[in-house]
């Protein structure tokens, strides 16, 4: 199972409420959608970590009215097998979307990449700007959480 290396997420606020969020490997690129009805954000953080904490499996659902994008996470040891759909509506199910990336990463690799992420974001936009922007707090806590758990599972791996 080839890991992908180079995996970059970026979020950008694209108007209030509203959120553009690239997925980028292996000269692939996925663009999704994110609506401020759901807390989407702190979703793809909380399941990230969760991942990290050695949880086998988990979903994330960006709305973006009515379009729906899912992320569907299946860890094995230390891989991680990302696949990316596009939904018409959210509720359908997964057999019903269209992939729109798939691909295997570390554990760790997902991790860092979500979180430089959201770093990045906080330093684009600042906690105030964001709120403004994105018309919700700046997912501080989830960011930390992971971070703190990602932490954790490197200097386990590196005693």
């Amino acid at each position: 199972m080839a890991v992908t290396a180079d995996f970059r997420i970026t979020w950008t606020l694209a108007g209030h409420g509203w959120a553009d969020c690239a997925v980028e490997a292996n000269a692939a690129k996925a663009e999704l959608t994110a609506s401020y009805i759901t807390s989407a954000a702190e979703d793809l953080l909380t399941a990230v970590a969760r991942l990290v904490a050695g949880e086998p499996e988990t979903r994330v659902q960006f709305e973006a009215e009515p379009t729906a994008f899912r992320w569907i996470f299946y860890r094995e040891e230390d891989a991680v097998w990302l696949r990316l759909l596009e939904l018409r509506h959210g509720g359908e199910h997964d057999n019903a979307g269209t992939e729109l990336w798939s691909g295997t990463l570390s554990v760790d690799g997902l991790a860092r990449a979500v979180v430089r992420c959201f770093d990045e974001v906080a330093t684009v936009y600042g906690e105030s700007g964001y709120r403004g922007k994105w018309g919700e707090h700046f997912p501080r806590s989830e960011l930390e959480a992971l971070r703190r758990i990602w932490q954790a599972h490197r200097s386990a791996e590196d005693p």
